[in-house]
Protein backbone atom coordinates (compact mmCIF):
# COMPACT_ATOMS: atom_id res chain seq x y z
CA UNK A 1 0.00 0.00 0.00
CA UNK A 2 0.76 3.33 -1.19
CA UNK A 3 2.26 5.25 2.10
CA UNK A 4 0.14 8.25 2.82
CA UNK A 5 0.74 11.20 5.29
CA UNK A 6 -1.39 12.31 7.82
CA UNK A 7 -3.49 10.40 10.65
CA UNK A 8 -3.83 7.18 8.97
CA UNK A 9 -7.72 7.13 8.55
CA UNK A 10 -10.63 9.12 7.54
CA UNK A 11 -9.93 11.58 9.89
CA UNK A 12 -6.73 13.65 8.20
CA UNK A 13 -7.33 16.94 6.27
CA UNK A 14 -9.60 19.69 7.30
CA UNK A 15 -9.26 20.60 10.56
CA UNK A 16 -7.85 17.60 12.51
CA UNK A 17 -8.25 18.62 16.06
CA UNK A 18 -12.34 19.64 15.45
CA UNK A 19 -13.03 15.85 17.06
CA UNK A 20 -10.54 16.49 19.97
CA UNK A 21 -12.18 20.28 20.67
CA UNK A 22 -15.75 18.89 20.70
CA UNK A 23 -15.14 16.77 23.50
CA UNK A 24 -13.60 18.79 25.45
CA UNK A 25 -14.85 22.94 27.74
CA UNK A 26 -11.63 24.24 28.21
CA UNK A 27 -13.23 26.14 30.97
CA UNK A 28 -13.70 22.09 32.74
CA UNK A 29 -10.54 21.18 31.65
CA UNK A 30 -6.92 21.24 32.42
CA UNK A 31 -5.95 19.58 28.90
CA UNK A 32 -4.61 22.08 26.14
CA UNK A 33 -7.17 23.13 23.69
CA UNK A 34 -6.13 25.39 21.21
CA UNK A 35 -8.36 27.33 19.19
CA UNK A 36 -6.26 27.56 15.96
CA UNK A 37 -6.49 24.53 13.29
CA UNK A 38 -3.74 21.84 13.28
CA UNK A 39 -0.19 23.58 11.33
CA UNK A 40 2.53 21.18 11.22
CA UNK A 41 5.66 22.95 13.26
CA UNK A 42 7.33 19.95 14.16
CA UNK A 43 9.77 17.18 12.82
CA UNK A 44 7.35 14.53 12.62
CA UNK A 45 9.99 12.66 14.99
CA UNK A 46 8.07 13.06 18.83
CA UNK A 47 6.80 10.32 20.86
CA UNK A 48 4.98 10.10 23.82
CA UNK A 49 3.17 7.35 26.17
CA UNK A 50 0.84 8.43 28.73
CA UNK A 51 -0.63 6.56 31.60
CA UNK A 52 -4.12 7.60 32.14
CA UNK A 53 -6.10 6.43 35.22
CA UNK A 54 -9.68 7.24 33.13
CA UNK A 55 -12.48 4.61 33.54
CA UNK A 56 -10.49 1.95 33.52
CA UNK A 57 -6.64 2.27 33.36
CA UNK A 58 -5.10 2.57 29.64
CA UNK A 59 -1.54 3.58 28.18
CA UNK A 60 -2.41 5.95 25.49
CA UNK A 61 0.36 6.01 22.47
CA UNK A 62 0.86 8.93 20.63
CA UNK A 63 3.11 10.19 17.68
CA UNK A 64 3.54 13.34 16.15
CA UNK A 65 2.58 13.69 12.49
CA UNK A 66 1.72 16.20 10.55
CA UNK A 67 1.15 19.05 13.43
CA UNK A 68 -1.28 16.68 15.45
CA UNK A 69 -0.29 13.82 17.60
CA UNK A 70 -2.04 10.80 16.32
CA UNK A 71 -3.20 8.88 18.95
CA UNK A 72 -4.20 4.82 20.14
CA UNK A 73 -5.26 3.76 23.56
CA UNK A 74 -3.68 0.49 24.82
CA UNK A 75 -5.16 -1.25 27.92
CA UNK A 76 -2.28 -3.45 28.52
CA UNK A 77 0.69 -1.17 27.57
CA UNK A 78 3.17 -1.77 25.29
CA UNK A 79 4.15 -5.26 24.10
CA UNK A 80 7.60 -5.99 25.59
CA UNK A 81 7.90 -9.54 23.72
CA UNK A 82 6.79 -10.59 20.08
CA UNK A 83 4.94 -13.95 21.51
CA UNK A 84 2.25 -11.34 22.37
CA UNK A 85 0.29 -8.68 20.24
CA UNK A 86 -2.09 -5.89 22.27
CA UNK A 87 -4.99 -4.03 21.09
CA UNK A 88 -4.53 -0.78 20.37
CA UNK A 89 -7.97 1.59 19.98
CA UNK A 90 -7.40 4.58 17.45
CA UNK A 91 -8.37 7.56 18.90
CA UNK A 92 -9.25 11.32 17.70
CA UNK A 93 -5.41 13.29 17.11
CA UNK A 94 -4.01 15.35 20.05
CA UNK A 95 -2.69 18.90 19.98
CA UNK A 96 1.02 18.34 19.40
CA UNK A 97 0.80 19.93 23.23
CA UNK A 98 -0.58 17.35 24.46
CA UNK A 99 2.90 15.76 24.22
CA UNK A 100 3.93 17.64 27.78
CA UNK A 101 0.51 17.24 29.47
CA UNK A 102 0.02 15.88 32.68
CA UNK A 103 -2.86 16.23 34.62
CA UNK A 104 -6.30 15.65 36.57
CA UNK A 105 -8.96 15.94 34.07
CA UNK A 106 -12.15 16.36 35.87
CA UNK A 107 -14.21 12.95 36.15
CA UNK A 108 -17.45 14.64 34.38
CA UNK A 109 -15.24 15.19 31.45
CA UNK A 110 -14.33 12.98 28.07
CA UNK A 111 -11.36 10.57 30.03
CA UNK A 112 -11.83 11.81 32.72
CA UNK A 113 -9.07 11.05 35.38
CA UNK A 114 -5.32 11.08 36.11
CA UNK A 115 -2.56 11.59 33.21
CA UNK A 116 1.03 11.25 33.54
CA UNK A 117 3.75 10.86 31.18
CA UNK A 118 4.93 7.02 31.28
CA UNK A 119 7.64 7.61 28.46
CA UNK A 120 8.71 9.59 25.90
CA UNK A 121 10.71 10.30 22.76
CA UNK A 122 11.78 10.13 19.44
CA UNK A 123 10.56 7.77 16.82
CA UNK A 124 11.23 6.89 12.96
CA UNK A 125 8.97 6.39 10.18
CA UNK A 126 9.26 3.15 8.54
CA UNK A 127 5.89 2.61 7.13
CA UNK A 128 2.65 5.06 7.49
CA UNK A 129 -0.68 4.12 5.91
CA UNK A 130 -4.17 3.54 6.75
CA UNK A 131 -3.91 0.06 7.74
CA UNK A 132 -0.79 -0.54 8.77
CA UNK A 133 2.22 2.23 10.83
CA UNK A 134 6.02 0.76 11.47
CA UNK A 135 8.21 2.74 13.54
CA UNK A 136 11.22 2.88 15.44
CA UNK A 137 10.74 4.09 18.99
CA UNK A 138 13.74 5.68 21.05
CA UNK A 139 12.58 6.09 24.68
CA UNK A 140 13.94 5.87 27.95
CA UNK A 141 11.06 2.70 28.83
CA UNK A 142 11.03 0.97 25.90
CA UNK A 143 12.55 1.44 22.60
CA UNK A 144 12.41 -0.84 19.63
CA UNK A 145 10.88 -1.48 16.39
CA UNK A 146 7.03 -1.67 16.80
CA UNK A 147 4.02 -2.08 13.94
CA UNK A 148 0.13 -1.12 14.13
CA UNK A 149 -2.02 -3.02 11.84
CA UNK A 150 -5.71 -2.11 12.14
CA UNK A 151 -7.68 -4.87 12.49
CA UNK A 152 -11.97 -3.73 12.62
CA UNK A 153 -13.49 -0.54 12.81
CA UNK A 154 -11.00 1.43 15.29
CA UNK A 155 -9.38 -1.17 16.55
CA UNK A 156 -5.78 -2.18 16.02
CA UNK A 157 -3.38 -4.34 17.32
CA UNK A 158 0.07 -3.23 18.20
CA UNK A 159 3.22 -5.86 17.44
CA UNK A 160 6.97 -5.73 18.63
CA UNK A 161 8.96 -6.51 16.03
CA UNK A 162 12.14 -6.58 17.82
CA UNK A 163 13.21 -9.48 20.30
CA UNK A 164 11.94 -9.24 23.62
CA UNK A 165 13.09 -6.13 25.27
CA UNK A 166 14.21 -7.91 28.40
CA UNK A 167 15.49 -11.42 27.11
CA UNK A 168 15.73 -12.15 30.58
CA UNK A 169 12.40 -11.77 31.81
CA UNK A 170 10.44 -14.06 32.43
CA UNK A 171 6.18 -14.16 32.27
CA UNK A 172 4.24 -14.43 35.02
CA UNK A 173 3.62 -18.17 36.07
CA UNK A 174 0.32 -19.52 35.23
CA UNK A 175 -0.58 -20.72 39.21
CA UNK A 176 1.42 -20.66 42.19
CA UNK A 177 0.71 -22.26 45.18
CA UNK A 178 1.22 -20.82 48.71
CA UNK A 179 3.80 -21.38 50.88
CA UNK A 180 2.86 -22.38 54.31
CA UNK A 181 3.71 -22.75 57.85
CA UNK A 182 4.37 -25.41 60.44
CA UNK A 183 2.32 -25.07 63.28
CA UNK A 184 4.34 -24.50 66.59
CA UNK A 185 3.20 -23.40 70.61
CA UNK A 186 6.30 -21.47 71.07
CA UNK A 187 8.20 -18.16 69.35
CA UNK A 188 11.88 -19.50 67.64
CA UNK A 189 14.87 -19.06 70.52
CA UNK A 190 17.25 -17.17 68.25
CA UNK A 191 14.37 -14.25 67.35
CA UNK A 192 17.37 -11.98 65.21
CA UNK A 193 17.08 -14.56 62.62
CA UNK A 194 13.30 -14.37 61.96
CA UNK A 195 10.95 -11.80 60.85
CA UNK A 196 7.67 -11.78 62.25
CA UNK A 197 4.48 -10.75 60.97
CA UNK A 198 0.75 -10.72 62.80
CA UNK A 199 -1.29 -13.64 61.32
CA UNK A 200 -4.44 -12.16 60.48
CA UNK A 201 -6.75 -15.21 59.30
CA UNK A 202 -8.86 -15.09 56.42
CA UNK A 203 -8.84 -16.25 52.93
CA UNK A 204 -5.46 -16.96 50.92
CA UNK A 205 -5.50 -15.37 48.06
CA UNK A 206 -2.31 -14.89 45.49
CA UNK A 207 -2.96 -11.98 43.07
CA UNK A 208 -1.50 -11.83 39.50
CA UNK A 209 -1.04 -8.21 38.38
CA UNK A 210 0.01 -7.34 34.46
CA UNK A 211 -0.51 -4.51 32.38
CA UNK A 212 -3.07 -3.30 34.91
CA UNK A 213 -5.65 -6.23 34.96
CA UNK A 214 -5.47 -8.65 37.86
CA UNK A 215 -6.55 -12.45 38.65
CA UNK A 216 -6.35 -14.49 41.84
CA UNK A 217 -5.89 -17.65 42.76
CA UNK A 218 -6.95 -19.77 46.14
CA UNK A 219 -4.52 -21.36 48.90
CA UNK A 220 -4.78 -24.49 46.22
CA UNK A 221 -3.67 -22.70 42.94
CA UNK A 222 -6.87 -22.76 41.50
CA UNK A 223 -8.56 -19.54 40.30
CA UNK A 224 -11.11 -17.84 41.96
CA UNK A 225 -12.78 -14.53 42.15
CA UNK A 226 -11.37 -11.59 44.08
CA UNK A 227 -13.69 -9.14 45.42
CA UNK A 228 -15.70 -6.55 43.78
CA UNK A 229 -13.05 -3.66 42.31
CA UNK A 230 -10.21 -5.09 44.05
CA UNK A 231 -8.17 -6.41 40.76
CA UNK A 232 -8.98 -3.31 38.80
CA UNK A 233 -7.59 -1.18 41.91
CA UNK A 234 -4.68 -3.37 42.23
CA UNK A 235 -3.87 -3.17 38.43
CA UNK A 236 -4.01 0.77 38.46
CA UNK A 237 -1.94 1.01 41.45
CA UNK A 238 0.72 -1.29 39.84
CA UNK A 239 0.60 0.20 36.08
CA UNK A 240 2.53 -1.75 34.22
CA UNK A 241 4.88 -3.56 36.82
CA UNK A 242 4.04 -7.30 36.60
CA UNK A 243 3.71 -8.85 40.08
CA UNK A 244 2.71 -12.15 41.96
CA UNK A 245 1.31 -10.85 45.37
CA UNK A 246 0.92 -13.16 48.40
CA UNK A 247 -1.43 -12.26 51.11
CA UNK A 248 -4.56 -12.79 52.82
CA UNK A 249 -8.21 -11.39 52.20
CA UNK A 250 -9.09 -10.59 56.35
CA UNK A 251 -11.78 -8.76 57.72
CA UNK A 252 -10.47 -5.64 59.74
CA UNK A 253 -12.69 -3.42 61.41
CA UNK A 254 -15.48 -4.37 60.01
CA UNK A 255 -14.33 -4.38 55.94
CA UNK A 256 -12.45 -7.34 53.85
CA UNK A 257 -9.09 -5.94 53.47
CA UNK A 258 -6.33 -7.50 51.33
CA UNK A 259 -2.87 -8.12 53.14
CA UNK A 260 -0.58 -8.47 51.49
CA UNK A 261 2.67 -10.27 52.97
CA UNK A 262 5.32 -11.46 50.05
CA UNK A 263 6.21 -11.45 46.17
CA UNK A 264 7.31 -14.39 44.67
CA UNK A 265 7.19 -12.47 41.38
CA UNK A 266 8.09 -9.10 40.17
CA UNK A 267 9.39 -6.92 36.71
CA UNK A 268 9.86 -10.17 35.09
CA UNK A 269 11.79 -11.98 37.57
CA UNK A 270 11.14 -14.53 39.97
CA UNK A 271 12.07 -14.25 43.59
CA UNK A 272 11.28 -17.87 44.69
CA UNK A 273 15.23 -18.56 45.70
CA UNK A 274 15.74 -14.24 47.03
CA UNK A 275 15.63 -14.35 50.92
CA UNK A 276 12.23 -13.54 52.53
CA UNK A 277 14.24 -10.64 54.19
CA UNK A 278 14.91 -9.17 50.54
CA UNK A 279 11.26 -10.14 49.31
CA UNK A 280 9.51 -8.01 52.15
CA UNK A 281 12.52 -5.36 50.97
CA UNK A 282 10.96 -4.91 47.09
CA UNK A 283 7.08 -5.26 48.43
CA UNK A 284 7.83 -2.32 50.71
CA UNK A 285 9.13 -0.61 48.12
CA UNK A 286 5.75 -0.67 46.06
CA UNK A 287 4.11 1.29 48.23
CA UNK A 288 0.56 -0.97 48.15
CA UNK A 289 -1.77 0.96 50.59
CA UNK A 290 -5.60 1.55 49.08
CA UNK A 291 -8.85 1.49 50.46
CA UNK A 292 -9.04 -2.38 50.00
CA UNK A 293 -5.59 -3.75 50.49
CA UNK A 294 -2.56 -2.99 52.29
CA UNK A 295 1.23 -4.29 52.79
CA UNK A 296 1.39 -5.94 56.50
CA UNK A 297 3.92 -4.60 58.51
CA UNK A 298 6.73 -7.16 59.45
CA UNK A 299 9.18 -6.47 62.21
CA UNK A 300 13.01 -8.48 62.31
CA UNK A 301 13.48 -9.75 65.54
CA UNK A 302 10.83 -8.76 67.69
CA UNK A 303 8.63 -12.12 67.99
CA UNK A 304 7.35 -11.27 71.58
CA UNK A 305 6.18 -7.81 71.41
CA UNK A 306 4.63 -8.66 68.05
CA UNK A 307 2.97 -11.83 70.15
CA UNK A 308 1.69 -9.35 72.81
CA UNK A 309 0.05 -6.92 70.33
CA UNK A 310 -1.67 -9.77 68.36
CA UNK A 311 -3.47 -11.24 71.24
CA UNK A 312 -4.30 -7.72 72.36
CA UNK A 313 -5.75 -7.05 69.27
CA UNK A 314 -7.81 -10.56 69.04
CA UNK A 315 -5.45 -11.76 66.28
CA UNK A 316 -5.46 -15.73 65.64
CA UNK A 317 -1.41 -15.31 66.45
CA UNK A 318 2.04 -14.24 65.04
CA UNK A 319 3.79 -15.79 61.98
CA UNK A 320 7.52 -15.97 62.33
CA UNK A 321 9.84 -16.27 59.12
CA UNK A 322 13.27 -16.95 58.40
CA UNK A 323 14.92 -13.96 57.26
CA UNK A 324 17.37 -16.06 54.76
CA UNK A 325 14.13 -18.29 53.97
CA UNK A 326 13.47 -18.77 49.90
CA UNK A 327 9.70 -19.25 48.72
CA UNK A 328 8.65 -22.78 48.77
CA UNK A 329 5.42 -22.96 46.88
CA UNK A 330 3.36 -25.50 48.01
CA UNK A 331 4.85 -26.76 51.05
CA UNK A 332 4.91 -26.65 54.26
CA UNK A 333 8.01 -25.52 55.37
CA UNK A 334 9.59 -25.20 59.19
CA UNK A 335 10.76 -21.52 57.96
CA UNK A 336 7.78 -20.48 58.68
CA UNK A 337 5.97 -21.09 61.39
CA UNK A 338 2.20 -20.40 63.25
CA UNK A 339 2.31 -19.81 66.56
CA UNK A 340 -0.89 -18.87 68.22
CA UNK A 341 -1.28 -16.04 70.37
CA UNK A 342 -1.41 -16.72 74.01
CA UNK A 343 -5.51 -15.67 74.31
CA UNK A 344 -6.35 -18.04 71.72
CA UNK A 345 -5.17 -21.02 73.75
CA UNK A 346 -7.14 -23.61 75.45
Amino acid sequence: MTEKKGGGDARKGGDRLAEYRGRRDPRKTPEPVPEEEALPHGDDDTFVVQEHHASSLRWDLRFERDGVLVSWAVPKGLPWSPKTNHLAVHTEDHPLEYATFEGDIPQDEYGGGKVTIWDRGTYETEKWSEREVKVVIHGSRVSGRYVLFKTRGENWMIHRMDPPADPDAEPLPEALRPMRPVRKTRLPRDQDAWGFEFAWGGRRLLAYVEGGRTRFTDGRGRPVDGPAGLGSRLGERLGARPAVLDGALAVLDGRETYMIFDVPHLDGRPLLDVPYRERRARLDGLDLSGPAWQTAPWYPGDGDAVRETAAAQGLPGVLAKRLDSPYEPGEESDAWRLIEAPSRKR
